[in-house]
């Protein structure tokens, strides 16, 4: 298996990180610790939480999922072969976003109780609260470094204009820089990573892992209609994408999955890790089965024809 740096980081990563917003949500204990155990075998031994992972499920406050891969991780031994990235700011929801310093450092030292772990190899700013001083965020992440409980930083869903500040504030205060960027993207959503954001990403050689690469488990297939999506946990993350497009693009998926003889959700995860940019996709399951779709992903190659095609129908 190949990894890929992560930016300008000493970290590395598998072809695909798994997503565990799923552990203590729609995967209890039991399975997650299955899930967690084939995922290692496989080689994939970077995992992506947060703090407020998994809030939504009924009786959660958030950091289930974090508590679930601490325990694991304690369990197996296994701490030092794995890279872990978590997450602060989402508090869980829009309401009690916060990046303040003061509110920064709690936040770590919850998250290295419940991981069970004395540093994080990774830590995002989830959401960005647009009023806490850039260089008061990046403050809190130095106070974190320098006590070695981070060792590298990252941003997800911050704006250009709030990511360019941090960066420039970097440079010309001594504060950490965010190494990795974490964009929503598929082929379903393009326009949050592609363009601006591609270019900050470039110029400041910025790693970039990807969320809802599946968009919510739309690209899989597994959902035709609206109709297959009441009630279910994920439904208000689906519902936009049943139009013309959606349809389009599950068309193309279909006649590129049947050529290679693999799963859709194979092919939605490889034109990600084929576009440029682009370090690993995040991607989750909820059962072992569907990891199938992971190694089909690693083991395939998209021709230039089919990769123009898919960025046809889903442009």
């Amino acid at each position: 298996m190949k990894y890929k740096r992560l930016g300008e980081t000493e970290l590395s990563a598998p072809p695909i990180i798994f997503g565990g917003n799923v552990f203590g949500w729609t995967v209890n204990e039991k399975d997650s610790f299955k899930l967690l155990d084939q995922l290692f075998d496989m080689g994939i031994n970077m995992i992506d939480t947060a703090d407020s992972y998994s809030h939504w499920a009924p009786r959660n406050k958030g950091g289930e999922s974090e508590t679930i891969i601490g325990k694991w991780m304690k369990e197996r031994g296994n701490r030092d072969k794995m890279v872990i990235a978590t997450k602060v700011g989402s508090n869980p929801g829009k309401d009690g976003r916060d990046i303040s310093k003061d509110y920064i450092l709690k936040a770590a030292e919850d998250s290295l109780r419940r991981l069970q772990t004395d540093h994080i190899d990774l830590y995002f700013t989830h959401w960005d609260d647009d009023k806490t001083p850039v260089e008061e965020t990046l403050d809190a992440y130095k106070v974190l470094m320098d006590q070695s409980k981070v060792r590298y930083i990252g941003s997800s869903n911050i704006s250009n204009e709030r990511l360019e500040a941090s960066l420039e504030a970097s440079k010309n205060k001594n504060l950490p820089k965010y190494e990795v960027s974490q964009p929503e993207y598929s082929l379903m959503e393009r326009d949050k990573f592609e363009g601006k954001l591609q270019e900050i990403c470039h110029k400041n050689n910025l790693g970039v892992t990807s969320y809802f690469s599946l968009a919510s488990g739309f690209l899989t297939g597994k959902y035709s209609t609206e109709e297959d999506i009441e009630g279910r946990d994920r439904e208000k993350f689906l519902q936009e994408y049943f139009n013309e497009k959606g349809k389009e693009v599950l068309q193309a998926l279909k006649d590129v999955s049947d050529r290679h003889n693999i799963s859709q959700a194979a092919v939605a995860l490889r034109w990600i890790m084929q576009r440029p940019g682009i370090t690993a996709p995040i991607a989750s399951a909820t059962k072992p089965e569907h990891l199938k779709s992971f190694e089909e992903a690693i083991n395939t190659e998209l021709s230039q024809k089919e990769m123009e095609h898919l960025n046809e129908v889903s442009s």
